[in-house]
């Protein structure tokens, strides 16, 4: 039986760092800690590594999240390849794979994973997700299956899973809808996956998105400032269902009569918005004035998605079915 060909592309992160046992900081290293064990997948694939940059996860911008989309799709289109790993910092890992999942055009499985606990820590993570990752993208199940996440013997689908906790090792979750797949010693095992996959075709990323949480008082100084700012979009995680203070409705106006897209979210960890209050600042009278309402989607994961259809190669997208699905 041939083995599979797993791309991995390194990008930094915690899982490619040291902790300073003197300061006790963890920072990067000037050698990947990862590289050194390619030798330990040879039962499992063969593995072609790469490495475009090496950045903790709080420096990664949607810039780098593109030029990841683009190495990918020209390595797959210049040679075969089964499987692709990235190995990502965890802070922002859930926005470069919701990035990729929106925008790759493939459907080989390409895994995203991360660790908590740097290499030279007592329990590292990093190198047992990495095995599991290179598993689940040789897995010939994979296949078709969007975007995935893959920490701590789990498979989450890039749209649903966020990072819950600062520093526990399950911090990975998928609020509402689970995991799609466990990893065991012996097999991977899908349950369910996504019913939909939608691709936008990204040109560029630099449209100015802005992402607002709505609170007990909240006015409209902050939303009015936007316009005055030249921001291209907002997204709001507003209250509940998707309501906000009424003191901010005004700059809601404001942004939606200067053609400036405004999307909803909610601050809640399950649920969805829905237009179903009447009241001043109501979903129903924010749905009214043309705000968009958001299936779902996290904050963080809707003003990519703003991002990206703002600079899409598509020359039309209709914003308000794009976020309904």
């Amino acid at each position: 039986m041939l083995k599979k060909r797993i791309f991995v592309i390194h990008t930094g992160g915690t899982i490619s760092m040291q902790e300073d046992k003197q300061s006790g900081a963890v920072k990067p290293t000037d050698k990947n800690p990862l590289v050194s064990f390619d030798h330990l997948f040879d039962e499992v694939a063969t593995i072609v590594s790469a490495e475009p940059f090496h950045l903790p996860s709080p420096h990664i911008t949607p810039k780098e999240m593109l030029e990841l989309k683009n190495l990918i799709e020209q390595t797959l289109q210049k040679k075969p390849f089964d499987g692709v790993v990235i190995t990502h910092g965890t802070d922002t890992l859930e926005e470069t794979a919701y990035f990729l999942d929106l925008t790759l055009t493939t459907d080989v499985p390409v895994v995203v994973t991360g660790a908590m606990r740097s290499s030279n820590e007592i329990g590292a993570d990093g190198l047992y997700n990495l095995i599991s990752s290179v598993r689940v993208a040789a897995c010939s199940e994979a296949k078709g299956k969007g975007v995935m996440v893959v920490l701590n013997d789990e498979i989450h689908s890039a749209d649903n899973v966020t990072k819950t906790h600062t520093s526990n090792i399950s911090t990975f979750q998928s609020p509402q809808y689970g995991p799609i797949g466990i990893i065991t010693k012996r097999k991977v095992l899908f349950h369910h996956e996504p019913a939909i996959r939608r691709k936008i075709p990204v040109a560029a990323v630099d449209k100015r998105v802005a992402l607002i949480k709505a609170y007990a008082g909240m006015d409209s100084y902050l939303l009015s400032a936007l316009k005055e700012l030249h921001y291209d979009g907002v997204v709001i995680e507003a209250l509940g269902q998707g309501n906000l203070p009424p003191a901010a409705v005004s700059a809601v106006k404001e942004l939606i009569n200067e053609k400036i897209p405004v999307v909803l979210v909610s601050r809640c960890f399950n649920g969805i918005v829905q237009d179903i209050y009447g009241y001043e600042g109501g979903g129903k009278q924010l749905k009214e004035l043309g705000v968009i309402f958001s299936n779902g989607l996290n904050g963080q994961k809707a003003r990519l998605k703003l991002l990206i259809a703002l600079g899409s190669e598509q020359a039309s997208i209709n914003l308000e079915a794009l976020f309904e699905s």
